[in-house]
């Protein structure tokens, strides 16, 4: 017999599904991309909405650290929450936490991946 847990983590991945559709509408394969790349990238993260967003957290009650979202444009993101990718050798001090997508191929597949792995590590 399946735990509350596991209950409630199929019932949160079952939202997350039904949302990505629905918020990315003609962009919808590239939205369950983004979704099936950053839990390859890290199989330990736990879907859920967030603010009404898909968002990815270590666990079902601890902070999201990467979500994607849909304005005009499909937005790949981390939080506040996340390892953020800091660069100390940069000449200004502005952090990236949000990217806007037009479509995936292989080395923006590869580089969200990445981040993935060093935001939720």
């Amino acid at each position: 017999m399946p735990s509350k847990k596991a209950d409630k983590d199929a019932e949160n991945l079952a939202a997350v599904l039904e949302k990505i559709p629905q918020m990315f509408k003609e962009q919808t394969a590239v939205g369950e991309r983004l979704h099936e790349i950053i839990l390859a990238a890290n199989p330990d993260l736990k879907p859920r909405l967030w603010y009404g967003m898909p968002g990815y957290a270590r666990g079902r009650s601890t902070p999201v650290l990467v979500f994607i979202r849909k304005d005009d444009y499909l937005t790949f993101g981390l939080t506040e929450k996340a390892n953020l990718l800091i660069d100390e050798d940069a000449p200004h001090k502005l952090i990236q936490n949000a990217w806007f997508l037009t479509e995936l191929d292989e080395a923006t597949e590869a580089r969200i991946a990445e981040i993935v792995r060093v935001a939720t590590s």
